[in-house]
């Protein structure tokens, strides 16, 4: 039985990984950033409470990323997989129109929150002696610029350079590192902005178009990168669900698809 925790997993693709991984007889400790954002969870994870673990946590601060490292390890004796799901997305809008808030909380919590969370669990994994810990990719993680979202891009660009690098300073060591790569998903990343209102982007038909013919639903990615976590055993892996060649495909059946997300 492994032990799993999951930064940012009250909704959407981490709430979705949470219950597929306990659908693989997994423990898992599900974290959001206040207490009161685990009723939605609880409820959906209700069938597996004795493998379940909530922990509030805000990735932004250091000391509690280690609180949540230091419970889940009381409660589960050793930690197998840490995934970096936690992410803050940003206004739909230019960057010179973005204001201090905006640039600060997507920073703090895409990058110094990948980072708190890849040395908490790579420092303590070395200690126990194995591990694995898994970043999610996102948006500019390929190199693709798309105006009004180079702030967040700008951070899952930063993403995949870290990962990158952790995996190469642990190459000699028993703990792995790799990335998760999603694609574009229905979640509230893209249905509200930072406010909790309706996502500007939304009001784009561009968007729509392009969203319908690519996107999935976070329960469908997860049912296939869980069971791919589960069997890695290389250092520097990339579990990529939407693939080239699967979106090449849906361009080309697009005008034959009833696909709509939204």
């Amino acid at each position: 039985m492994k032990n799993i925790v999951i930064t940012g997993s009250t909704r959407g693709i981490g709430l979705h990984m949470a219950k597929v991984f306990l659908e693989n007889g997994c423990n898992v400790t599900v974290s959001g950033k206040t207490s009161s954002s685990f009723k939605a969870a609880k409820v959906a994870l209700a069938d597996y409470s004795s493998q379940l673990l909530f922990v509030p946590c805000n990735v932004q601060k250091r000391r509690e990323v280690e609180t949540l490292w230091d419970k889940s390890a009381k409660k589960w004796g050793a930690i197998d997989y840490w995934v970096n799901n936690a992410g803050q997305n940003a206004p739909y809008e230019y960057i010179h129109n973005t204001g201090q808030s905006g640039v600060d909380a997507v920073i703090d919590t895409n990058i110094k929150g990948l980072i708190y969370g890849s040395q908490v669990a790579a420092a303590n994994m070395l200690i126990q002696g194995s591990g694995q810990i898994w970043n999610m990719e996102g948006l500019g993680s390929n190199g693709m610029i798309q105006s009004k979202a180079i702030l967040y891009g700008t951070t899952k660009s930063a993403l995949t350079y870290f990962t990158k690098g952790l995996a190469k300073e642990l190459s000699h060591t028993p703990v792995l590192c790799g990335r998760l790569s999603p694609g574009m998903m229905l979640t509230d990343f893209i249905t509200k902005g930072p406010d909790g209102k309706k996502a500007q982007v939304l009001s784009d038909p561009h968007f729509i178009r392009f969203f319908n013919i690519l996107a999935d639903k976070p329960e469908t990615v997860a049912q296939y990168l869980v069971p791919k976590m589960l069997k890695n055993k290389r250092q520097d892996a990339q579990i990529v669900w939407l693939t080239n060649a699967k979106a090449f495909w849906r361009f080309m059946t697009a005008p034959l698809s009833k696909r709509k997300l939204i």
